[in-house]
């Protein structure tokens, strides 16, 4: 993931909400608990970890029983300290006290509240790439230390790894083209960290560690779900109970292309927040929407010129809620003049804008009839809308505004599908379009011309559109 161009904005459940919904986390909930079990008698060893002794009244006062509850306990705890619910009195006693940070969960703000719930997300986040405890269990019953290497684990790796994973979930959840909030099936999401952009056909090798990696996420997605992180379906334990058994001739046999057999998993709302959270304290532009509501026109304009349409309209619509019509307008069409390379995308997005906008804005939009950059745009929300008189556009007037229009489809989209079928509709309708088309005074002019002539599919027609780009250079004198 690359940390030098935004990823697409997320949209974010409110914090109140976000808030609710981490106290009512398994993890969190847990941790919470036994702060508030933990008393004057509570032991804890070297490590901070209570004393086996302990541990059965701690799983009596969550409420657990099974083998696992004693275990569950401890982990439970552990998220307690490395959060600060409880902190450590007396490290040679043992002794331990509520921390500040419990009192935050009563008595503070919802975002103190997810400040907690992010630390108790970065120890589950460890928990989950380490190795499966039995395996840990076992090195140690040999004695002497336990050596990653004799467990094959690689712990800067396994961490990469899932942060991987974890990014491409999170790409997946707010790019305009992913699922949204649909789950993903885990097949897809560990194949998108294994197998390589440029490999046609996956081979024998690559298929096998996508099946090694769907195990591990497993693993991991099973940890991470408790902490609120995900919501996730499991792997069909009958899919590994034996790879070897013929059994799909047998009555009553599950259908195995059913992908959802092989694991499930999609984001919470809470884990956008989670997820975006660590994006952003590792240097990465993860952008919000409705960051941008309470900052100018300019910054709006340029801010979602990098959106997809809906991210971009969600965004506009914030923004518009907070102004009267007619001075939203005024502010859009100003931040919408210049020359420089971004200006006809910010038109462009100034027009989407002013689409949102009523009737009332009217006044700014023939206050801008003559004015070359945005006449054009002007007399199109006009008629859109059925005002009454409005000025047919001079000839100039048109040809700026279909160059400006197809700079800023070109910047938005580069050569996609919709500027083709826009560059094939005006060489159709506009028989003599190129040899007006190269002398529009806009800077884009070539760049809009040499564009055509990639993507027309009309030899003539893009050898057309070559030449006028040619003509349009040597005009503007480069």
């Amino acid at each position: 993931m690359s940390d030098s161009s935004p990823l697409p904005p997320v949209r974010l459940t409110s914090e109140a909400e976000l808030a609710r919904d981490a106290l009512a986390t398994p993890v969190l909930s847990r941790a919470v608990r036994l702060a508030r079990w933990a008393g004057p008698d509570t032991r804890v060893d070297a490590g901070g970890q209570l004393v086996d002794e302990q541990l059965p009244a701690a799983a009596q006062a969550l409420g657990l029983s099974g083998d696992d509850a004693a275990a569950s306990a401890s982990e439970a705890w552990r998220v307690a300290v490395d959060t600060g619910l409880i902190e450590i009195v007396d490290e040679e006693a043992g002794t331990v006290t509520a921390g500040e940070e419990l009192t935050q969960l009563t008595g503070g703000s919802p975002h103190d509240v997810l400040a907690v719930w992010l630390g108790a997300l970065e120890t589950v986040l460890a928990d989950a790439s380490v190795p499966d405890l039995d395996d840990l269990l076992g090195a140690m019953d040999e004695g002497g230390p336990v050596d990653p290497a004799t467990l094959d684990w690689d712990p800067e790796g396994e961490s990469e790894f899932l942060d991987g994973v974890l990014g491409n979930l999170y790409l997946l959840t707010v790019g305009e083209d992913g699922p949204g909030p649909a789950p993903v099936p885990l097949p897809a999401l560990a194949a998108s960290v294994i197998v390589p952009g440029d490999m046609a056909e996956p081979t024998n090798d690559v298929l096998e560690q996508v099946s090694d990696a769907m195990m591990r996420l497993d693993d991991q997605f099973r940890v991470l779900e408790p902490v609120g992180l995900v919501e996730y379906q499991p792997v069909d334990e009958a899919l590994m109970a034996d790879a070897d058994a013929d059994d799909a001739d047998e009555p009553g046999a599950v259908d195995d292309t059913d992908v959802s057999r092989y694991g499930m998993v999609r984001l919470t709302p809470l884990g956008l927040y989670g997820l975006r959270t660590r994006l952003l304290e590792a240097g990465i532009d993860a952008p919000a929407v409705g960051e941008l509501a309470d900052k100018g026109a300019d910054a709006l304009l340029d801010g979602t010129a990098g959106f997809g349409p809906r991210a971009a309209q969600a965004e506009t619509e914030q923004w518009l809620t907070r102004r009267e019509s007619l001075a939203a307008a005024r502010e859009l069409l100003a931040a919408a003049r210049g020359s420089d390379h971004g200006a006809p995308l910010r038109r462009l997005r100034c027009q989407q804008a002013l689409s949102l906008v009523g009737a009332e804005a009217e006044p700014a939009l023939r206050e801008v009839l003559d004015d070359p950059e945005l006449g054009g745009l002007a007399r199109v929300w006009l008629t859109e809308h059925g005002c009454a008189d409005v000025p047919a556009p001079p000839e100039a007037m048109v040809f700026w505004l279909t160059v400006d229009t197809l700079a800023a489809q070109l910047a938005a989209e580069g050569d996609s599908a919709e500027l083709g079928a826009l560059v094939e509709g005006l060489a159709e309708q506009h028989s003599g379009f190129f040899a007006a088309a190269w002398r529009v005074d806009h800077p884009a002019t070539a760049d809009v011309l040499e564009a055509m002539g990639r993507i027309h599919p009309d030899k003539r027609i893009a050898k057309e559109a070559r030449k006028a780009a040619f003509k349009a250079r040597s005009q503007q004198g480069g």
